[in-house]
């Protein structure tokens, strides 16, 4: 299996089929992983892609081990079966939730540029952007770690 992460800023497809496969199904993939280029503020990770919700929950890690906080992704996927090949692009906006329950939408910003730079279409933006309302529609009544928590006891 091949999983590629696609990134429209800055442009670029990055091969992470390194990444730990966990577990795989129709609905989901999870991995653990470690950064791709060493960080100091991250030592290890775990991600669960939801296909049908299309986000990518991080669990992020120091680098002792310690549980730092959730990355969520706004994410579409493509699956190409015939290579058995994920490619996984990032809609550019994000969430981060911390362990007290508070949370922060990054990268707005990227999302208006990418569509003023033609980088993206309307139809993304809009995509992304219910997709976000979603994500946070669950993490305001309280309920993201149970949605999502559940699947990174494996």
């Amino acid at each position: 299996m091949k999983i590629f992460r696609r990134r429209f800023i800055p442009n670029e497809i990055i091969d992470i089929s390194g990444d730990e496969v966990v577990f795989r199904d129709d609905k989901k993939l999870i991995t653990r992983w470690l950064p791709i280029k060493p960080r100091p503020d991250i030592g290890s990770g775990m991600s669960c892609i939801y296909f049908d919700k299309g986000i990518k929950i991080s669990k992020i890690f120091d680098k002792f081990g310690n549980f730092k906080h959730w990355y969520c992704d706004i994410i579409k996927h493509e699956y190409i079966k015939k290579e058995d090949k994920y490619i996984v692009t990032d809609l550019l906006v994000d969430v981060v939730v911390y362990p007290d329950g508070h949370y922060e939408v990054l990268d707005l910003e990227e999302l208006d540029e990418a569509l003023k730079e033609n980088l993206i279409s309307l139809e993304v933006k809009e995509e992304a952007l219910d997709k976000l309302n979603s994500l946070l529609d669950v993490i305001k009544k309280g309920e993201f770690e149970n949605s999502f928590g559940k699947d990174f006891k494996i």
